[in-house]
């Protein structure tokens, strides 16, 4: 199936009241396990690169865009490629020519004036072009800082800043943080509600690893559309591999790396079972 927009998918979704998963790719594995996942779950798909993972690849985006691309190509279901939280704007520039249709830019670490402009300027750039730019307000943490409830998005605010940039989607903080390991995270209901009543764009769950199966319908169901999800994908992978390689006799990649692929298809297929309204009984790990 050719790529389609990420646009088009989150409409689509969205005009459903249902919930987009957008997974994390770091190799080539994540890409297939993920795109096997949404086939056997029987729904759109967004495949994320982010800034980091990019840096892991030398820093060239080229390479993996493309092979991420032709995974998705083949895939049954649609499925769009997305720049996930970038900071640098060179990095910005290269999202086209990568076959992405969508970008998140990050200048969440920037005071309020300075992220607005920087965000408006993203924005232009990538609406010249034909992208969809996704942007994040409020401090979702885990990986730069804690996260507590003042540094929650505001919905006023938030209302404010999507008028002020023109940006696609908006990444809001409420309650959930990046690289959790464990589904404990609780999110706070009323707000994700409050700012769908103010936001007129879609919004976007980071740090979605660490929210248990009935959070995230609870959180599709007051209005959050795209949910963000890496750190869990990781874990079942590399449980797999751990569990694999007890067997010292072991030594081809490929007799780790396929169960591990496994895995993370398993969860994929549930999460995305979860955020679409249907149920198949397999729980995520």
């Amino acid at each position: 199936m050719p790529l389609v927009s990420t646009r088009q998918i989150v409409e689509s979704v969205s005009a459903r009241g249902a919930g987009l998963g957008a997974f994390n790719v770091i190799t080539l594995e994540h890409a297939e396990a993920i795109v096997a996942g949404a086939e056997q779950a029987g729904v759109p798909v967004i495949l994320q690169i982010s800034e980091n993972a990019v840096k892991f690849h030398d820093g060239r985006l080229a390479p993996i865009a493309a092979a991420v691309g032709a995974v998705a190509q083949l895939a049954a279901v649609p499925v769009s490629l997305h720049l996930d939280h970038v900071e640098d704007a060179q990095l910005l520039y290269q999202a086209a020519d990568a076959g992405m249709s969508s970008v998140m830019f990050d200048a969440s670490k920037l005071e309020y004036d300075a992220n607005v402009a920087a965000t408006r300027a993203a924005a232009e750039w990538a609406h010249e072009r034909g992208l969809y730019l996704e942007a994040e307000l409020g401090e979702v943490g885990g990986k730069d800082g804690a996260h507590a409830p003042g540094v929650r998005t505001d919905p006023v605010e938030a209302a404010d800043y999507v008028a002020a940039t023109g940006v696609d989607a908006l990444a809001v903080a409420v309650g959930s943080s990046h690289a959790m390991t464990a589904r404990t995270a609780r999110l706070d209901r009323g707000l994700i509600a409050e700012l769908r009543a103010a936001v007129p764009v879609p919004l976007v769950l980071h740090g979605s690893s660490g929210v248990a199966d009935d959070e995230l319908r609870a959180a599709v169901s007051a209005g959050i559309v795209k949910v963000n999800i890496g750190t869990i994908l990781n874990v079942a992978f590399t449980g797999a591999v751990r569990q694999t390689l007890r067997d010292p006799a072991v030594v081809d990649p490929r007799k780790y790396l396929a169960p591990a692929r496994a895995e993370m298809t398993t969860v994929v297929r549930h999460l995305l079972t979860v955020l679409s309204g249907a149920e198949t009984g397999v729980q995520a790990s």
